[in-house]
This record gives C-alpha cells, sequence and structure tokens, in this order.
C-alpha cells in the first residue's frame, strides 16, 4: 500500500536528515515511527486495564510467592493430564 503525506519543507528536511543519520529508508522510519506509537497506545491501554484490576482487587505477590503459585499450577496441570489418559482407555 502506498500512502501520501503532506509536509512542509522544514519537516521534510528534518525527517530526511534523520533518517539519514540513523541509515535508514524513509519508508522504514515512517512505518517504525507508526508502529511504535501504535504500540505505545495499546500498551497504555494495557496499563489502565491493570490499574481497573488493581484497584478492583490489590492483593500483590512477591517474586517467590509467584514462583510458588506457578509451580503449584504446573503440579496441577500434570496431574490432570495424567488423569486424561488414564481415561482414554
Amino acid at each position: 500500500m502506498t500512502i501520501s503525506v503532506r509536509l512542509n519543507d522544514k519537516d521534510t528536511e528534518l525527517i530526511k536528515k534523520y533518517a539519514e543519520m540513523n541509515n535508514i529508508s524513509l519508508s522504514d522510519l515512517i512505518r517504525n515511527a507508526i508502529m511504535e506509537k501504535i504500540e505505545d497506545e495499546y500498551d497504555l491501554e494495557c496499563y489502565y486495564k491493570a490499574l481497573e484490576e488493581y484497584k478492583k482487587n490489590p492483593k500483590t505477590y512477591t517474586h517467590e510467592e509467584l514462583g510458588e503459585m506457578m509451580k503449584e499450577w504446573e503440579k496441577e496441570e500434570n496431574e490432570n493430564k495424567e488423569d486424561d489418559s488414564d481415561e482414554e482407555i
């Protein structure tokens, strides 16, 4: 897809020089800038959702506690897999 963007001479020169300094094409520069903007907005949206969830349940866990919880989840998952394999007869 091709997209046209109207820029004044000053902005055009600045963008061209920036691309040259970073040894990238104008297309790559503009594509990367747009993708970074989208990612930043998505990250911000995820942050606000996580913040709302935290406000509803402000319980936090240490790294060690989370590690123990993950071990328990893996253990339960493995036990469930074993139970499922027993039923396949």
